[in-house]
């Protein structure tokens, strides 16, 4: 069940990105609507594994890209 919820949330994170480009993580989490981080992250996990997504970390923030 919880795999089904990642690729899920991992759809979302990645037509997010694709549509706008860089993004906060509070951004991403505005954009894909979850309220949780656990959420966010774990839509992010997967994208990550399967290398499709940056992580940089900018003036104390984490911000996302696709590769």
């Amino acid at each position: 069940m919880l795999q089904e919820k990642a690729g899920m949330l991992a759809g979302k994170i990645w037509e997010a990105l694709n549509e706008k480009g860089e993004l906060s993580q509070k951004e991403l989490k505005k954009v894909v609507k979850v309220r949780a981080d656990k959420d966010l992250f774990l839509g992010l996990g997967w994208l990550l594994r399967e290398d499709k997504v940056e992580v940089v970390e900018k003036n104390d923030h984490l911000v996302f890209n696709l590769k």
